[in-house]
């Protein structure tokens, strides 16, 4: 089968989507069929080869207290026909179908079976369906998807809520070979002291001005104690280098953006793993990474992570924005190490779930029913224009 998996955004920068790509690329390719990346660049895609063709000159847009990289020129259809037209894909699979400018100039002339995933839940970035023109001018694209994928439950319903239609359910997954607990750690940080991860990029709404606060109670009870903070962001971790100054906090490393990898490493090095999302999380692709290399979690207890880490079993929920419980579970964790054991290994059974390997094929199998014809179509949306 010809696939074509479409991102709109700039796929030299780190990001949930992109690195869906890239795995459900890999995985696709292993099984046999001939998979082709099409997204915009700001630089030279190198390690895909001829599998990678680069489409306009991504963009950053500030877009929900944010910054989405995307190509927004309406004068890339050319590009795009002239792509479809040589390669004559099977099936095309767009990821936020709705995004622009790339998914809906696919949408508008492609003349292959298409599919869309939705990643997102309301608030991230770029997302904004509550204009109804947007909605609107959005419905003419979303009727042409021929599949339609939610990463969640979550997913689901916030798309569905503006575009009502079936949706089949695929969630995202975990290299397993990658993510592995055999993983050396880093040495660096390996020196008696219990170490807090977290993985995300520097924005507000990933809640690290929680994290800091309850690290600050967490370092009363637990002087050999270190947070260890990954991802990029320029702007709030300067603010919150100068928290942490502020605060006399000591044991606080800011890594900023480390190569995917580089990752497991900073995994392998946690004791325990920290997510405290404030809002607008899908799924929680950092949980399952950390899961997988068995680290117990302790995340904020939206709809999306509880869809992943079960209260009590691989991890401790609690409500966001609350750095007092926040602090509690992470001192309940990482105090007990028999509690530690049992959550990293119920982590890592549950983990086996989301293998690449398997959600690859739940995706060739949508496939095969799209191409078939036998996933429901939008009649009664189109009949209502």
């Amino acid at each position: 089968m010809k696939i074509a998996l479409v991102s709109p955004y700039d796929f030299v920068f780190p990001g949930g989507v992109c690195h869906h790509i890239v795995n459900l690329e890999h995985y696709l390719t292993r099984m046999g069929h001939q998979v082709k990346v099409v997204a915009p660049a700001s630089h030279t895609v190198t390690s895909f080869g001829d599998r990678f063709i680069p489409v306009g000159k991504p963009r950053p847009v500030p877009a929900s207290g944010s910054i989405v990289r995307l190509t927004i020129s309406p004068w890339i259809g050319s590009r795009i026909k002239a792509v479809l037209d040589e390669e004559m894909f099977d099936i095309i699979h767009l990821h936020e179908p709705l995004m622009p400018m790339i998914c809906t100039t696919v949408l508008r002339l492609s003349a292959s079976a298409t599919v869309g995933t939705f990643h997102a839940v309301g608030g991230q970035p770029g997302y904004d369906f509550g204009w109804p023109l947007t909605t609107i001018w959005l419905k003419r694209w979303f009727r042409r998807l021929n599949g339609r994928i939610a990463v969640s439950q979550s997913a689901m319903e916030f798309a569905g809520r503006y575009f009502p239609a079936p949706y089949e359910i695929i969630p995202n997954g975990v290299d397993l070979e990658r993510f592995s607990p055999e993983v050396a750690p880093l040495n660096e940080y390996r020196d008696g002291k219990l170490n807090i991860l977290f993985v995300g990029r520097l924005e507000k709404r990933k809640g690290v001005n929680y994290l800091l606060d309850a690290y600050r109670q967490v370092k009363r009870q637990i002087p050999d104690s270190r947070l260890i903070i990954v991802g990029p962001g320029t702007m709030l971790r300067r603010q919150y280098e100068r928290r942490v100054r502020r605060w006399h906090l000591p044991d606080v490393v800011f890594a900023g953006h480390v190569a995917y990898d580089d990752l497991p490493r900073y995994y392998q090095t946690a004791d325990v793993f920290c997510s405290p999302a404030t809002r607008s999380e899908s799924f929680g692709i950092v949980l399952l990474e950390a899961m997988a290399m068995g680290k117990p979690i302790v995340a904020s207890n939206l709809e999306g992570y509880a869809g992943v880490v079960a209260h009590g079993a691989e991890g401790l929920l609690v409500p966001p924005r609350n750095s007092s419980k926040l602090a509690q579970a992470l001192i309940t964790v990482m105090t007990d190490k028999s509690l530690q054991r049992e959550m990293g290994a119920r982590g890592r059974l549950k983990a086996q779930d989301y293998s690449w390997a398997r959600v690859a094929q739940q995706v060739y199998n949508y496939y095969v029913q799209v191409l078939k014809g036998k996933v429901p179509e939008l009649e009664a949306m189109s009949a209502r224009g």
